[in-house]
C-alpha cells in the first residue's frame, strides 16, 4: 500500500500565501482597538485594554451610515441590473456564436476588458455631466456597462453548457425568447448570477476611482470617498484611520466569506463546460 506524501514546497507556498492575505488584516484589527499611545509603543503587539471608543467616534466623525446608505444604494443597483441585463445580452449572443455577427459583437464586448477606465475617464465625466448622471443612478448605469465585457464572458461560456434540447422544447410549447429566457433559462443560471453578482458587489462596494469622478455633491459620497477623505484630515490619527478602514471592509468580508464557494463554482464551472 502507496503512502502518501505531503507536497512541502505547495505547503509552504499556502502558508506564505495565507500570511501575506492575513497579516494586513491582522494590522487593521489591532491598530483600530489601539489608543495612539499603545500605538506608538508598539504596531504589532496586541494592546492591553481595547479601544472600542474608536468606533463610535469614527461613526460621527465621517458620517459613517450616510456614506454607508450611499455605498448599499449604489451596489444593490448594479448588482440587480447588471444580473437582469448582462445575463440577456449573453443569452441574445450565445446561441448565435456561429453567425459571424454576433461573433464579431461578442469579440467586440470582450476587447473592452483592455480599455483602462483612465483612458475615457474625461469623456465620461462630460457625458454624465452633460446628462445630469453625477449622482448615485449614474454609478448604477455605469457599473452596469463597464461591467458587460468580463460578464458577458462568462455568461457565455455557462449558457453554451445549458442542453439546446430545453430551448427547443420551450419553444415547442409557445413560447416566445423572452418567455424562454425568463422561465427556463434564467432560473438555470443561478450559479453564473451569483457569482456576477458577488464580483459586481465587491467592485461597486470598493471602487473609488469612478465615485471619485462622478459624484457632484458630497453628500452622495461613497465609503471609499469617506476613507480618503478621513485619511487626509487625520493623516497623523492613524488609530481613527484603521477603525474607519475596518468598519467600511467588514460587510463586504462577512459576505464573501459565505459567498465565495459561488464566485470559485461559478467561474469554474462556466469555464469547464464553456
Amino acid at each position: 500500500m502507496s503512502r502518501s506524501r505531503t507536497n512541502w514546497p505547495a505547503t509552504l507556498a499556502l502558508i506564505t500565501a495565507s500570511l501575506i492575505v492575513f497579516f494586513p488584516l491582522y494590522l487593521t484589527v489591532i491598530i483600530a482597538l489601539k489608543t495612539p499611545q499603545d500605538l506608538a509603543q508598539s504596531i504589532l503587539g496586541w494592546p492591553d485594554r481595547l479601544a472600542w471608543e474608536n468606533f463610535p467616534r469614527v461613526i460621527e466623525i465621517t458620517g459613517f451610515w450616510n456614506a454607508f446608505a450611499n455605498s448599499f444604494v449604489v451596489t444593490l443597483g448594479a448588482v440587480v441590473l447588471t444580473v437582469m441585463t448582462n445575463s440577456f445580452v449573453a443569452y441574445a449572443i450565445s446561441p448565435n456564436m456561429h453567425k459571424r455577427r454576433f461573433r464579431m459583437l461578442y469579440y467586440y464586448f470582450i476587447s473592452a476588458m483592455f480599455v483602462p477606465f483612465p483612458i475615457i475617464m474625461l469623456p465620461i465625466v462630460k457625458l454624465t455631466s452633460d446628462l445630469a448622471l453625477g449622482n448615485q443612478g449614474g454609478l448604477v448605469i455605469l457599473y452596469t456597462v463597464y461591467g458587460l465585457a468580463f460578464n458577458v464572458f462568462l455568461y457565455v461560456g455557462f449558457i453554451g453548457s445549458i442542453p439546446k434540447d430545453l430551448v427547443e422544447a420551450a419553444r415547442i410549447d409557445g413560447c416566445t425568447p423572452w418567455q424562454t429566457f425568463w422561465k427556463v433559462i434564467f432560473p438555470l443560471l443561478m450559479p453564473i448570477n451569483a457569482t456576477v453578482a458577488i464580483l459586481t458587489c465587491l467592485w461597486a462596494w470598493n471602487d473609488f476611482m469612478m465615485p471619485l469622478v462622478i459624484l457632484s455633491k458630497p453628500e452622495m459620497a461613497t465609503l471609499p470617498l469617506v476613507q480618503y477623505n478621513l485619511q487626509s484630515q487625520f493623516n497623523t490619527n492613524h488609530t481613527l484611520a484603521f477603525a474607519s478602514y475596518l468598519l467600511a471592509m467588514s460587510p463586504l468580508l462577512i459576505v464573501y466569506l459565505f459567498a465565495q464557494r459561488w464566485v470559485i463554482g461559478g467561474v469554474t464551472r462556466g469555464a469547464v463546460k464553456g
